[in-house]
């Protein structure tokens, strides 16, 4: 069996490309979950990885939930309603743990369905980016079940409370040209142009220093929950690193000198 993400490297930019067309790129299976997890440790443990983008091979950017192992109660869907709690616990829920503790922004490259939990990892990634061909479906009421996944945090955070609402209380897709005028996504473009638009955005992500990157990341993930006040302690603590590190000195230098920065994460 190939590997449920497949990861390549261009310099600064790190690719996800999720591997399972064959189910639609589900992403309840064990082997998914831990793919997410090792990514995502991976790049948290090295500093000169400055943003990555996720895509997914097939039609399908991702389908959620394998629905054929929901019919016959197997994998993390079967089991006592005890049982069946710990398998989301232990197991879809560690994506949206990992992605939220994902260092670097990630970029969602959408260019296909992305339904019931595969709408909600779009969600996860800090920017969306669809083709003309993506439709975002939080769809688990058609199933008689509920977002499972953080999709009830994720979605009223990305579109606002009624059209979250709207979404799951019907169930129904939103193609691409509403997804843009909603917020859940920044841009959309033509299929052949998904990958080189994502990857384009990721390139003037890269750009920047990368110990400050993350610390923006940081700072964005920690002002959806804490007080101002608080979050102001947190910006000047690392505001005095900031101004220590020597990507600082060279991005000031640089300016003033009217030349590109070189930053090497120091």
């Amino acid at each position: 069996m190939s590997d449920a993400i497949e990861i390549r490297r261009d310099g600064d930019i790190v690719t996800w490309t999720l591997n399972r067309p064959g189910t639609r790129n589900v992403i309840s299976e064990p082997d998914m979950v831990q793919a997410f997890e090792n990514a995502i440790a991976a790049v948290n443990a090295d500093v000169t990885v400055r943003v990555v983008v996720l895509a997914a091979n097939g039609p399908a950017f991702s389908s959620g939930g394998n629905v054929k192992h929901m019919r016959d109660r197997v994998g993390m869907f079967g089991g006592s309603p005890a049982q069946l709690r710990d398998g989301y616990r232990h197991g879809i829920q560690r994506i949206p743990k990992a992605l939220y503790h994902c260092e670097v922004p990630v970029i969602a490259a959408v260019g296909g369905p992305a339904i019931g939990a595969g709408c909600d990892l779009a969600l996860m990634c800090d920017m969306r980016v669809a083709s003309t061909a993506a439709r975002f479906a939080e769809s688990f009421v058609k199933l008689g079940i509920i977002p499972g996944d953080g999709g009830a945090w994720l979605l009223p955070r990305a579109v606002g409370l009624a059209r979250a609402a709207e979404m799951a209380f019907t169930g129904d897709a939103i193609d691409a040209a509403t997804a843009l005028e909603w917020g859940l996504v920044s841009r959309v473009v033509d299929p052949d142009e998904l990958l080189p638009t994502a990857q384009a955005l990721a390139a003037r992500v890269a750009a920047n220093p990368p110990q400050a990157l993350r610390m923006t990341k940081k700072l964005i993930r920690e002002g959806q929950h804490q007080s101002l006040e608080s979050l102001l302690e947190l910006s000047a603590a690392m505001q005095s690193l900031a101004h220590h590190s020597r990507d600082h000195h060279e991005a000031v230098a640089a300016m003033l000198e009217k030349r590109e920065p070189v930053f090497r994460g120091e």
